[in-house]
């Protein structure tokens, strides 16, 4: 063991459940300023006479921001001290925030919207920053409880945004989410622990890395392919939820949609089970429940065709089990990730969540041609279709690696019979030796 290893392992021998809570409370903050735009985007184009879709170019520019910040800057996680980093993104995120408050006009809001999106990438970064804190025994239930964080700024921050945007303008959800975004900052500051960075690679070879990783390591492939297919059912559904509620089936109003996804704030409870199952049975067992979930789920959403009492129930208990199985199946994939390699867990989470938002766009772009092209039925046979491709992958993967490990086992008893019979026939032959040299001189006249 190098010395660069001992220090990785002993630096911190474990972290107070107080300290994961912090990161959980980090993580909500920071993804909620992803989210809270979608729910004043309306009252945006109000504020500002525009049109309603240039007004949905501030959710554009911030979405955008943030994978180009997942690309850029999380990679620096493996180069940099956790601490002054993640600060230093959630002041600068702030400071953003305070200056979308303030824009006068629409272009600036969006460039100020890019800057956040950009810098609150904070939340992939303390996934890696856990998993140095914590024990590998206990790197499920800790991944789960930053997920619940992480879903609870998803939700808190539409519902809030909103309804503080309809009371006090569009200005005052970005003045609060800047304020929490460097209240949270300050927090960090204090409360994080010194970490030593695991690379001294330049800034070029980290970007690269990402793509050097997928090549290298089947293991992250498998996690991308699997999230990156269930999120692209998970995004297709939603994507599609919409024009059902709103179209002739229902006939309800656009809130409906937000009601429905409140539903889903059930997943923040069943991320930390799903974490603890994954530290008991491993990723694969738990990743294959949440492929039958998901594939459960295609079949009740598609009862919500029908329209009335019947279908909203479909609806709702179907997408909660698509949250459920999609949300559960990250905490296996992340930490089937982060046991790979301690020193490039930045680069691995760069690579694995880039894949997912790519999933997850092509999922809504799917979503949306299978809606127009079959209707609701065809969302739905399009998350089966999905699901089942990640199913079959991995089953054939556990498979090939039951075969390989009885092949291991079978070469291994081999082994250890052949040092036996060589044992066993050393020791006997210096004592048949002896026995002809006796034998020999009893018949010598």
């Amino acid at each position: 063991m190098t010395d660069h290893d001992h220090r990785q392992r002993t630096a911190h021998p474990g972290a107070s459940p107080r300290l994961i809570l912090v990161l959980a409370l980090v993580c909500g903050a920071a993804v909620g300023n992803v989210y809270f735009p979608q729910a004043v985007s309306p009252l945006v184009a109000s504020g500002l006479h525009v049109s309603p879709d240039a007004a949905g170019a501030v959710v554009t520019a911030t979405q955008f921001g943030y994978a180009a910040g997942i690309c850029l800057l999380v990679p620096l996680g493996d180069r940099l001290p956790h601490r002054p980093l993640l600060v230093t993104l959630l002041t600068v995120t702030g400071l953003g925030l305070l200056a979308a408050s303030a824009a006068p006009g629409l272009v600036p809001l969006v460039g100020a919207s890019a800057l956040v999106g950009v810098t609150t990438v904070v939340a992939p970064l303390a996934g890696p920053l856990a998993a140095r804190l914590v024990p590998k025994e206990r790197l499920g239930v800790t991944g789960g409880t930053l997920l619940s964080g992480s879903l609870a700024g998803m939700l808190l921050s539409r519902t809030v945004g909103g309804a503080l945007g309809d009371r006090l303008g569009w200005r005052a959800p970005y003045v609060l989410a800047a304020v929490l975004s460097l209240a949270v900052a300050a927090l960090s500051a204090r409360l994080l622990p010194r970490t030593t960075p695991p690379s001294a690679q330049r800034y070029p070879a980290l970007l690269a890395e990402p793509l050097r990783l997928l090549r290298t390591e089947p293991g992250l492939r498998r996690s991308c392919l699997y999230q990156a297919l269930v999120f692209a059912g998970f995004s297709a559904v939603w994507t599609g939820v919409a024009p059902l509620l709103t179209g002739p089936a229902y006939g309800m109003g656009a809130g409906a949609v937000g009601l429905l996804a409140l539903v889903n704030a059930v997943t923040m409870v069943c991320t930390p089970v799903a974490g603890r199952q994954v530290d008991r049975r491993g990723p694969d067992a738990v990743n294959r429940v949440c492929f039958l979930v998901v594939g459960a789920s295609a079949a009740v959403l598609a009862l919500g065709g029908l329209g009335g009492a019947v279908g909203v129930a479909a609806l709702v208990v179907g997408t909660l089990l698509l949250d459920v199985g999609m949300q559960s199946g990250m905490v296996a994939n992340q930490v089937r990730i982060q046991a790979l390699r301690a020193e490039v867990r930045s680069r691995l989470t760069t690579a694995y969540m880039t894949c997912a938002y790519l999933g997850g766009a092509v999922g809504s772009w799917l979503g949306m041609r299978a809606y127009g092209r079959f209707g609701w039925p065809g969302v739905c046979v399009l998350v089966a279709a999905l699901t089942a491709v990640a199913l079959t992958r991995h089953m054939s993967a556990t498979r090939r690696r039951s075969a390989t490990r009885r092949r291991s086992a079978t070469r291994r008893t081999a082994g250890r019979f052949r040092r036996s019979a060589a044992s066993a026939t050393g020791a006997s032959g210096p004592t048949m030796t002896a026995r002809a040299a006796v034998t020999s001189r009893e018949e010598t006249p």
